[in-house]
């Protein structure tokens, strides 16, 4: 996530379009997606075969991927890891519970 962190920093300082964020940061987070997206085409959960905390922690940032379309319609394994997320029982009462959240279900 540090990646994604400096981002946000360019971003909110105005150097979104900076060498900083061309040369390094947008290759970081290219990099860190692919990877992931590799991972997730092995199993279906980040840890093995069942849910963990690994795979809550993980849905964060993926879930500002999935408010890309063109990223996350190029990344299918990310799609669907965040489908099995967003389609647990658990998942749903905490939306019912707490509210929808900016993020929640925003895979296009």
């Amino acid at each position: 996530m540090p990646p994604l962190l400096l981002n946000l920093i360019l971003n909110r300082f105005g150097l979104g379009d900076s060498q900083a964020m061309s040369a390094f940061v947008a290759p970081q987070i290219k990099l860190h997606y692919d990877y992931i997206e590799g991972e997730l085409r092995k199993s279906i959960w980040f840890v093995g075969s069942y849910l963990t905390a690994a795979d809550i922690q993980m849905s964060f940032p993926l879930e500002l991927l999935a408010m890309l379309p063109q990223e996350i319609l190029s990344r299918p394994s990310i799609g669907e890891f965040l489908e099995r997320i967003h389609t647990r029982k658990a998942y749903l009462r905490a939306l019912e519970r707490g509210g929808k959240y900016d993020f929640a279900n925003s895979i296009p």
